[in-house]
């Protein structure tokens, strides 16, 4: 694995080559570390832009590090609309059950103590979650089905373990409750990508080119996307 050396650190990473990129991206994850993608270049010239990009990197790969996302405690993040929040757990045991609010810049989660486990706060999340999806993501496709003409028969959200959507062929679209972890960016283009669908039912250059009349740096975002892991 090629890597640059930056003050008394040493930062490793591995470069993709995808010709159809306009410009280059750096991307850090916690399970697939500092990754390099764009057009074909010379190994010097990867460390030259990973080098430019070296204090970012460092702060995120710290950052991914020290954020144990499979716990939820008081200090932890979580992900929503393309960001991740802080969370503050707060006791009060005259409360039944979880309860959980959103205030723009941080989750509260008011819980009692009895119901102060992992399991119970990973539930609470998920259902927390996934009726925002519906509530957020829901009017977007209406706003997209207006502006595009393209309809559907049925819209359904659901679990997926390795797909953010789908389109059956009879045209109900399938979308990830876990889309509403990314930008708006990312969920429009999720949107018109199954509504194509109900058009051209493959990725043919036909296809792409319908994609690219609604969301014209659809390839850009379509790397964003590959870096947000299901």
């Amino acid at each position: 694995m090629p890597s640059v050396a930056y003050g008394n650190k040493t930062i490793e990473y591995t470069f993709q080559e995808q010709e159809d990129l306009n410009a280059h991206y750096i991307s850090v994850e916690k399970h697939s570390g500092v990754v390099l993608k764009g057009s074909f270049l010379e190994e010097e010239q990867q460390k030259y832009l990973i080098l430019k990009k070296a204090r970012w990197i460092l702060n995120k790969l710290a950052l991914v590090k020290s954020i144990d996302t499979d716990t939820i405690v008081t200090g932890s993040r979580m992900q929503y609309l393309g960001r991740k929040y802080y969370v503050q757990l707060i006791l009060d045991n005259d409360l039944k059950k979880i309860q959980i609010s959103f205030t723009e810049s941080k989750f509260q989660v008011y819980l009692p103590e009895n119901l102060h486990t992992q399991e119970n706060l990973q539930k609470a999340f998920s259902k927390f979650l996934n009726a925002k999806a519906v509530e957020k993501i829901t009017p977007r496709v209406k706003k997209w089905v207006k502006k595009t003409g393209l309809e559907f028969q049925q819209l359904k959200f659901r679990k997926l373990e390795k797909r953010w959507g789908s389109c059956t062929p009879s045209n109900t679209i399938i979308l990830n409750f876990d889309a509403i972890q990314l930008p708006y960016s990312l969920i429009d283009y999720l949107i018109v990508h199954e509504l194509v669908h109900t058009k051209i039912k493959n990725h043919s250059k036909e296809y792409w080119a319908e994609v690219a009349r609604y969301i014209p740096n659809y390839v850009q975002l379509d790397v964003k996307m590959d870096d947000m892991k299901l």
